[in-house]
């Protein structure tokens, strides 16, 4: 079998373990739309692919996802090097989100929390911030959760082992949301 003809079978084996998080969706489409419909934000946050993974979302609300419908507010805290290495340097780098949260979350705003594995603490600290000023999370999180297992107000975790599924099945959740919320977001226009 080719190594295309593996990840296809892979990936089919997969997407039945992330139907179970069709609840899940709607909640974080429901609070997203809200969030933006009453003039809210979007934060996203993640690193390497997930830092990607959270541009990419942030941007089908800058932009558009399928239709052509007004902009709404959203950042990826992944995306100004300037914030980043200034945070990373003057204090830590498992800060580069949660100082970010600080300066540009509001009661109100959603944050958008990628982790494949769970463990990165700059992650974990960005949900604990959210939490503290009010922002509603939702995290995508991969394999057992890890240490930002129910750090979230919604948690889409992918419970498989190898990060390109995960990835996988978080640009499928996150394109799944985004269609959620343009129909919300149509309808009010």
């Amino acid at each position: 079998m080719s190594v295309l003809a593996q990840n296809i079978e892979d990936l089919k084996a997969m997407l039945p373990q992330v139907l179970h998080l069709d609840k899940q969706v709607s909640a974080a489409a429901a609070v997203l739309a809200k969030s933006l419909l009453n003039g809210g934000k979007l934060l996203a946050c993640g690193n390497g692919g997930s830092a990607a993974d959270a541009s990419h979302l942030t941007t089908e609300f800058v932009c558009r996802f399928s239709k052509d419908r007004k902009p709404y507010a959203a950042l990826s805290l992944a995306a100004n090097g300037g914030d980043l290495t200034a945070i990373g340097n003057d204090y830590a780098f498992d800060d580069i989100f949660a100082r970010q949260i600080e300066a540009f979350g509001r009661k109100g705003d959603v944050l958008a929390a990628f982790t494949t594995s769970g463990r990165s603490e700059n992650v974990r600290r960005a949900l604990m911030t959210a939490k503290a000023c009010g922002v509603t999370s939702i995290a995508f999180l991969g394999k057992d959760g890890g240490t930002c297992d129910g750090m979230a107000d919604i948690q889409l975790l992918v419970p498989v082992t190898l990060t390109a599924r995960i990835q996988e099945a978080h640009k499928l959740l996150l394109h799944t949301i985004c269609e959620i919320v343009d129909i919300e977001l149509q309808a009010a226009q």
